[in-house]
C-alpha cells in the first residue's frame, strides 16, 4: 500500500509530506490492525536482541531525526522497531534554519537536510516521556543549541543528559550533525574525552544514589579519515562509554546520479540515504576491528533492505536504525530486516 501512497506524498515538500506521514501513523497507531496494511507489523519471536543490558524486541530501530520531539514513539513502536531514537534535542527550543532545508534526489534515493537541530527543547519532550508506553527502548539523542558556544557545548550536553535521565533508556551524543557551525569540532580528541568523562562522572552518581544506569553512546560522521577513527576508539575506550552510533550524514557529494546543478542548487547539508552505504558500512567494520565486543556498534547509512541491513551487522554493528529508508520503502522495510535476522537466528 505504501508504493501507491508514496507518489502522493513526494508530491508535496518534504517537510510537508513528514508532518502529514506522522499525523497519519498517529492516528493508525490507534485503530488495531490499521498500520498493517502500510507494513507494518511487531517484530517476530526470534528477532529479540540483548545489547548494553537492554533487550531491544527487534535488531532495528528509528535514528534520530525523524522524531525529534519524542511525539511519535507509540506509532513507531507500532511499525515494528526495536527501538526509536528521539532528537536531537537541545536545551531551549530553536526553530532551525530556515526553510527549504530538506531535499530529495530521487535519482539517488537520497536526502539532503540542514535541518539545524530544530526542536521544542528537552523539557517538552520528558514531559511527553513520562507518558510514553511500555515495551520500546528509547534512545535520547542529545546536542547543544547553536547560540552556545564550543568552549559552553558540554553545559548544554549536561542539561539534556539530567533532564532526560529517567524518561530515557540510552543515550546517544551527537558532535557530528553537519547542520550546527562548529559543532564537528567537538569530535577532536580533547574537547570529545572531556565532555564524555563529564557524563559519566554524571552517569556513576545517578546509579550509585538510585541505581539507575543508562550506556551511552557517541555518534560520529562518516567524513573522518582512519587517524580520526583510532582517535574516537580511544576516547570510547578511554571515557568509559558503551560504544559508538555510525554514522550520520555526510558532507561529501561524491558519484551521485542527480545531476550537479540540481545538487549545488540544494545548498549546504547532510547527505543521507543509499549514497551513505559504502561509507558508513567501511567505518562500522572499522571501529569493531578496533573495538571488539562487548563495545556496542549501530550502524546506520543506506538501510534500504534487509541485505543492506545485514551487511552492516555482518560488518559488525549489533543493531541498525534506519531514516532516509524508511521515506523511500516504507514500513515493510522494518519487517523484512527483522524477519530476516529472525530467520538466521533459527
Amino acid at each position: 500500500m505504501y508504493r501507491l501512497l508514496r507518489p502522493l506524498l513526494f508530491l508535496l515538500n518534504p517537510e510537508k509530506a513528514h508532518r502529514l506521514t506522522f499525523r497519519l501513523l498517529d492516528l493508525a497507531a490507534h485503530l488495531p490492525g490499521l498500520l498493517a496494511l502500510v507494513g507494518g507489523r511487531k517484530p517476530p519471536k526470534g528477532a529479540e536482541v540483548v545489547v548494553m543490558g537492554l533487550r531491544f524486541p527487534g535488531p532495528v530501530g528509528l535514528a534520530a531525526g525523524m522524531d525529534k520531539d519524542a511525539k511519535h514513539v507509540r506509532a513507531m513502536a507500532a511499525l515494528g522497531f526495536g527501538h526509536v531514537e528521539v532528537g536531537t534535542l537541545t536545551p531551549r527550543a530553536q526553530p532551525g534554519n530556515p526553510r527549504p532545508r530538506l531535499f530529495r534526489l530521487l535519482a539517488d534515493e537520497a536526502l539532503i537536510n540542514r535541518m539545524g537541530f530544530n526542536n521544542g527543547g528537552v523539557e517538552a519532550a520528558v514531559d511527553r516521556l513520562r507518558h510514553r508506553e511500555p515495551g520500546v527502548i528509547v534512545g535520547g539523542n542529545i546536542g547543544k543549541n547553536k547560540e552556545t558556544p564550543n568552549e559552553r557545548a558540554a553545559e548544554d550536553y549536561v542539561a539534556c543528559f539530567t533532564a532526560l535521565y529517567e524518561v530515557v533508556d540510552y543515550f546517544v551524543v551527537n558532535v557530528s550533525s553537519p547542520n550546527t557551525p562548529g559543532l564537528r569540532e567537538l569530535q577532536d580528541k580533547e574537547p570529545l574525552l572531556a565532555l564524555l568523562q563529564q557524563l559519566v562522572s554524571i552517569r556513576m552518581e545517578r546509579t550509585a544514589a538510585h541505581g539507575t544506569f543508562r550506556p551511552i553512546l557517541l555518534k560520529i560522521a562518516p567524513d573522518l579519515g582512519d587517524a580520526q577513527l583510532v582517535e574516537v576508539c580511544e576516547v570510547v575506550r578511554a571515557s568509559g562509554i558503551e560504544g559508538v552510533v555510525a554514522t550520520n550524514t555526510t558532507i561529501g557529494r561524491d558519484g551521485l546520479r542527480t545531476p550537479a546543478e540540481e545538487v549545488t542548487a540544494m545548498g549546504a547539508g547532510g547527505l543521507s540515504g543509499a549514497p551513505v552505504r559504502a561509507r558508513s558500512t567501511e567505518v562500522v567494520r572499522f571501529l569493531r576491528g578496533h573495538l571488539p565486543r562487548p563495545f556496542v556498534i549501530i550502524g546506520v547509512g543506506g538501510i534500504d533492505s534487509a541485505d543492506a541491513a545485514q551487511e552492516k551487522l555482518d560488518a559488525g554493528a549489533d543493531l541498525v536504525q534506519v531514516y532516509t529508508g524508511l521515506i523511500y520503502r516504507g514500513p515493510a522495510l522494518i519487517d523484512a530486516i527483522n524477519k530476516r535476522c529472525a530467520s538466521r537466528r533459527r
